[in-house]
């Protein structure tokens, strides 16, 4: 059996789409959906309750811290598949998704497989930030961001999951509102399994909004990816430290320009380079898209080497 584990909060424009995604896969096993709960604020309960009352395969399970670790554990201790597959509620999966990410577990001997977080906009400023997503230039070069050839990472997004590798490294670890995935996988990895990229896997995922919301979500990426440096000693490297050294380097250098003008050619020179790469990124895009590449790349930028450089990791994790 594959059991679908899907952490829900807040859902009820999305959930009903996403569950008959799923349940619509051209996967010829057994399947059963466990929806996650949280304490959502709009009508998510009673999609939720109309969803196990049409389909069998759906069930329910309460959350009520509301937290993404939280619901995901919940969720796989009342699952029953030898093989879980995390979808989030607002996702998009294409009809062979968990056809595809079983066969690719089976043919790879891997503990988790998972694909291209391909991220797509509607409006000007979601189109931006997608247009950064899918860049090196705005978050690396992760292949589950910018797509590559197929082969064991360091992470992917959402995933499959052998139980037996979730059960080996004790799921989730509930402390970590963000970066859960890329923890639970570095455990996997540090216990001996291997998490596999492939690009025959995409789903499509709806970014932030506003750069308003946008610079909240990096500062927080920044945050817990500190925690985990914490925690997994030599898990970092140039790609990660690249963003607070840019906002020590720049913040520096402009402080002194007010006294030694000068050094003002390190802010100008980040600034140009940010207006270039947006402009290069955002190729084939409407106007309004690509005015606003540029000050997208910079709020996740500066936003994630803020978190990084203010993040306490003991705090956060309630030591």
């Amino acid at each position: 059996m594959v059991s679908v584990v899907m952490p829900i909060l807040d859902e009820e424009r999305h959930l009903a789409d996403a569950v008959a995604m799923v349940l619509s896969q051209d996967w010829d096993g057994p399947l059963e959906v466990v929806l996650a709960l949280g304490p959502s604020e709009d009508n998510t309960d009673a999609v939720a309750e109309r969803l196990t009352e049409a389909d069998s395969r759906v069930r329910l399970v309460r959350n009520p811290s509301g937290r993404t670790p939280d619901a995901l554990n919940a969720a796989i201790d009342t699952s029953r598949g030898d093989v879980v597959v995390r979808v989030d509620g607002h996702a998009e999966i294409p009809p062979g998704y968990v056809s595809t990410a079983v066969s690719t577990l089976e043919a790879t001997g891997a503990d988790n497989v998972g694909g291209l977080m391909d991220a797509r906009g509607v409006s000007a400023v979601e189109r931006a930030v997608a247009t950064a997503m899918r860049s090196p230039l705005g978050v690396g070069s992760s292949r589950f961001h910018t797509g590559g050839a197929a082969g064991p990472v360091d992470t992917v997004y959402l995933g499959c999951f052998r139980r037996s590798a979730l059960e080996r490294v004790g799921g989730y670890d509930p402390r970590f509102t963000r970066t859960q995935d890329w923890e639970l996988n570095h455990r996997i990895r540090d216990t001996g399994g291997t998490v596999w990229f492939t690009p025959d896997l995409v789903v499509t995922y709806r970014p932030r909004s506003t750069l308003r919301a946008l610079a909240r979500q990096y500062r927080e990426y920044g945050q817990w990816r500190r925690v985990v440096a914490s925690m997994h000693g030599g898990t970092l490297n140039a790609r990660y430290l690249a963003p607070p050294a840019m906002v020590v380097g720049t913040t520096a250098a402009a402080v002194v320009g007010l006294v030694w003008w000068p050094a003002l050619a390190v802010p100008g020179a980040y600034a140009a380079a940010v207006v270039v790469g947006g402009v290069a990124i955002s190729r084939g895009e409407r106007v309004r898209t690509r005015l606003l590449a540029a000050p997208v790349l910079a709020t996740m930028h500066w936003s994630w080497g803020w978190g990084f450089l203010t993040s306490r990791p003991q705090r956060l994790l309630g030591e």
